[in-house]
């Protein structure tokens, strides 16, 4: 039987943004193994046939014994398992996985790149990011290696530092894609407060502290008559992450809530009027794509991964990076103007199905395993 390895950073991405390509792979006559770091969901993968290895994988860390710990056991497992092709997502199984691809031989490689992560963002230069350049250098010179982009921004700062070669193909693909059905038109609700939802991890690159400031501005006005809903988790381990503290002394449960992280996604976007995410940037962000299925307008900044998502006052608008005040002025349109986020919103939904179906995403994807496959 054909086989392929799904190498993920952790499990509750893996199953947001993998799992429902991993199972039509599955469909499709392959044998399907993944390895995630587990947070205790990894029942979910497991349940659907998948044969599932957790992985003990900081995603941010550089503690060069975890790091060798994490690496050791990707090489056992790719060395046990001997896939025909591996798809890697994310920068580091990305940068590791290849190493060991190309060092053990695996014929077929894909690699995902789903944003460029802390090392890449906000200007950012280090030793860290040097050293996987070049060790993204040395993995990619080989043949039958493939590379998913979701946007060309991502594409062309990697290749400014010279990582590809002739014999790299590349694809572009706009996120993990949304499930038109699932997500299906839901009208604008009849809510007593205007809510706005910012759903995504609790992180100062996500735009947490400009949402912040923009609430604030806004605050005197609209204190009852708008409701902000932080909808994500903590994620301790990364570098921009903020603190509990901070999300506490901000949230009041009434003008602005916390909530968590949550899985019904539909009911919560549903039961919003307006969707806001002033990230520095982003793959493709999938709470975006999500929210132009369902039928939401969108505020978000001008930057890689988002702008795909917007056309500028047509489905929302686009702000400056890190422009708490304009945030706030365009928040501020769409809370005056509900005809607006109706025409928005069916704007959104139009812009989901032209680009952003699944079922797309997915038949694109078997297609790169099946070409990876006859290579072999």
């Amino acid at each position: 039987m054909k086989k392929i390895f799904i190498l993920v950073n952790v499990d509750w991405f893996f199953i947001s943004h993998r799992l429902c390509l991993a199972e039509e792979a599955l469909k499709d006559g392959w044998e399907v193994y993944a390895a995630a770091g587990d947070t205790g969901r990894s029942k979910e993968i497991e349940n659907t046939g998948i044969t599932y290895f957790p992985l003990p994988m900081s995603r941010s860390g550089m503690n060069i014994f975890n790091e060798l710990k994490t690496f050791r056991q990707i090489y056992t497992l790719y060395n046990k398992i001997k896939p025909d092709v591996v798809h890697q997502v994310a920068l580091k199984p990305i940068v590791y996985g290849s190493f060991i691809a190309k060092t053990i031989n695996i014929k077929g490689v894909l690699n995902s790149f789903s944003g460029l992560g802390y090392v890449f963002t906000d200007n950012r230069k280090s030793i860290a990011q040097s050293l996987i350049i070049k060790l993204m250098k040395y993995s990619f010179k080989r043949p039958n290696t493939q590379f998913i982009f979701q946007n060309k921004d991502d594409f062309l700062e990697l290749s400014n530092f010279g990582i590809f070669n002739e014999s790299n193909m590349i694809n572009f693909i706009k996120g993990s894609g949304v499930d038109l059905k699932k997500f299906s038109f839901v009208p604008q609700p009849s809510n007593s407060k205007i809510q706005i939802l910012f759903a995504a991890r609790m992180l100062l690159d996500k735009g947490i502290d400009e949402l912040r400031r923009a609430t604030e501005l806004l605050k005197d006005r609209y204190f009852q008559k708008v409701t902000f809903i932080l909808a994500g988790m903590i994620d301790e381990e990364n570098k921009a992450g903020v603190s509990e503290s901070y999300l506490l002394d901000w949230a009041d449960n009434s003008y602005v809530k916390w909530i968590g992280f949550q899985k019904d996604m539909i009911s919560l976007v549903s039961s919003s009027d307006i969707v806001v995410l002033p990230s520095y940037r982003e793959g493709m962000p999938k709470s975006l794509i999500e929210a132009c299925a369902i039928g939401r307008p969108i505020v978000t900044t001008n930057v890689i991964g988002c702008r795909e998502c917007v056309i500028e006052g047509e489905n929302g608008f686009l702000v400056p990076i890190k422009s708490y005040v304009e945030l706030a002025e365009k928040l501020e349109i769409l809370i005056l103007n509900k005809a607006m986020r109706v025409s928005m919103g069916a704007n959104s939904r139009k812009k989901a199905e032209e680009e952003f179906g699944l079922k797309k995403v997915v038949n694109k994807h078997l297609e790169i395993y099946s070409d990876l496959l006859e290579k072999v």
